[in-house]
């Protein structure tokens, strides 16, 4: 079954203070007021209080800006609107604003709907990724099911429409997948999800006769790694129906012209053969043989009609891939953001890390700290409260890292005219 859901965090509004009624007015009632403060407080005091004051003020000017961009998705010129989704999906990606968002969700809601019925490829684009981000910051509580279940038929025709641009159908084949993975209540939606999804990346959906289409790019990437995704949360009664037979629509897929769809294609094997193995099932028979062999090629491939560092990222991938189809070994990878650190050790864990850095690129580890949905999903518990002499101590002042520089340049210098003496003297 999905994973189960906890409810939005609810937290009071900020309210604006009111404006004086003229400049005299309010110059006045500022310099009153840090008289008023300065006669019985230290200069510590109010070095801490100018500094609060500082910081709410920079909030509210960010939630005005916000304001701002969700009233211009109802704009009539389409830049207008596309740059608005732009800078929605860079605030939403690099921040928490489960409470901001929380009483504005039903009409962002509204207006992504209208950017995905009425807009035209990029703006379709940006509102799947801006539609994803906003069921990230909700969360796994009603408030995300209802944006999901609002949304995803919508998501469906698009994905599923021929003539739609297809940097829209991707975006859309991506949010469809992170958000059923967040939000998803039903059995019944995960599944048709799991469905909607394998038709697109398939061999049988291109209408080719080929077991090796040559045809496919970014939107079977996405729809393969949402699939993928949606796999690690499925229940074993679904998984063993996909472990007899419909992961054989995956070996196809090595033999794509596209490196990135060959590499999540045996990413997305090895997923299968661990969770195979978590339920003690057998997939011991000759098309594994077959499979492996595959695989062996791949990890040595040395064609020269292939990019030198596509075919160095292939063989490094696959020869991780096969060492854990033969013996079970997992290279674990450490992923490290502020004092903390988190580590995959699993193809389900790496599916999906890589499913939510996707989405939210740079801001991946921002969410790791604080966001309360990512910090559940991978087991970091609660997110760490530090005080200001702790977050202090673990950041590195730029005159350090002048310094340690400096060292590292003076000792590769030096090396280096050793070996430049050395050269002078046999010459």
């Amino acid at each position: 079954m999905p994973r189960s859901r906890r409810p939005a965090r609810r937290g009071p509004g900020s309210a604006r203070a009111g404006s004086p009624a003229s400049e005299e007015e309010a110059g006045s009632e500022v310099l009153s007021h840090c008289s008023s403060a300065s006669e019985g407080a230290s200069p510590a005091e109010e070095g801490a209080g100018s500094e609060a004051a500082c910081e709410q003020g920079q909030e509210e000017e960010a939630e005005d800006r916000l304001k701002e961009h969700m009233d211009s998705l109802l704009d009539k010129s389409a830049k207008t609107r596309q740059a608005a989704l732009q800078s929605l999906r860079l605030a939403f990606s690099s921040k928490t604003l489960s409470e901001f968002l929380l009483e504005r969700r039903l009409t962002l809601t509204d207006s992504l709907e209208k950017c995905l019925k009425k807009g035209k490829g990029e703006e379709q684009a940006l509102a799947g990724t801006v539609l994803t981000l906003l069921c990230l910051q909700m969360g796994s509580g009603p408030e995300g099911e209802e944006v999901f279940c609002s949304l995803k038929p919508l998501l469906v025709s698009v994905l599923t429409d021929r003539v739609a641009s297809p940097s829209a159908r991707q975006s859309c084949a991506t949010a469809l997948g992170m958000c059923c993975y967040i939000a998803a209540a039903d059995l019944e939606d995960l599944i048709s999800c799991l469905s909607c999804l394998e038709g697109i990346f398939s061999p049988a959906s291109t209408g080719e006769g080929s077991s090796a289409p040559t045809q496919h790019g970014p939107l079977h990437c996405s729809a393969l790694q949402s699939w993928s995704l949606l796999l690690t949360i499925c229940p074993p009664s679904h998984i063993k129906s996909i472990l007899d037979n419909r992961w054989l629509k995956l070996p196809p897929l090595l033999s794509s012209s596209s490196v990135a769809l060959r590499i999540l294609a045996g990413e997305t094997i090895a997923l299968v053969f661990e969770l195979a193995q978590d339920m003690e099932e057998d997939l011991g028979h000759q098309d594994t043989e077959f499979l492996r062999a595959q695989l062996k090629v791949l990890a040595t491939e040395s064609n020269k009609y292939r990019a030198k560092t596509d075919r160095r990222k292939q063989r490094s991938i696959f020869r991780d891939i096969l060492r854990f189809i033969e013996t079970g070994e997992y290279q674990e990878e450490t992923i490290r953001f502020g004092l903390e650190c988190m580590y995959l050790d699993s193809w389900a864990r790496q599916r999906t890390y890589q499913a939510f850095k996707e989405v939210l690129g740079s801001g991946i580890r921002h969410h790791l700290q604080n966001n309360e949905l990512l910090r559940e999903i991978f087991g970091l518990g609660p997110p760490l409260v530090l005080d200001a002499a702790a977050l202090k101590a673990s950041k590195v002042s730029r005159f350090e890292k002048h310094l340690y520089n400096s060292a590292a340049f003076k000792a590769r210098t030096k090396a280096r005219s050793r070996v430049r003496d050395k050269r002078a003297d046999v010459l």
